[in-house]
């Protein structure tokens, strides 16, 4: 299983930005994705996830309203849209699978992880 994401960027303080994360090795419709970010001396905190049909999406609280979470099952892909970014949205971005079709929020229950792609706010 590999997930490999991109789009991470260094921006300013109101911009939008958009990650994806491409699957392979595993039936993408069959498993529940979700995005997790850790910043400097932080621990890993989920973001979102979305479940395997997309039609089921849960948020951070700290991110509701301003990121959404989407996938196409026949790209393999889940999708980051984060818009009026803060210099607290800093941090390493990571994609992770979880091999159910219901969305988790720990990240113990997440088996697959990507390499994660750095995203910087400045203000």
């Amino acid at each position: 299983v590999q997930l490999v994401e991109s789009g991470g960027a260094l921006v300013q303080a109101g911009d939008s930005l958009s990650l994806s994360c491409t699957a392979s090795g595993l039936t993408f419709a069959d498993v529940a994705m979700a995005w997790f970010r850790q910043a400097p001396g932080k621990e890993r905190e989920f973001v979102a996830g979305i479940n395997w049909s997309g039609r089921n999406t849960y948020y951070a609280d700290s991110v509701k309203g301003r990121f959404t979470i989407s996938r196409d099952n026949a790209k393999n892909t889940v999708y980051l849209q984060m818009n009026s970014l803060k210099p607290e949205d800093t941090a390493v971005y990571y994609c992770a699978a979880r091999y159910s079709r219901i969305v988790a929020t720990e990240d113990r229950d997440f088996e697959s992880w990507g390499q994660g792609t750095q995203v910087t706010v400045s203000s």
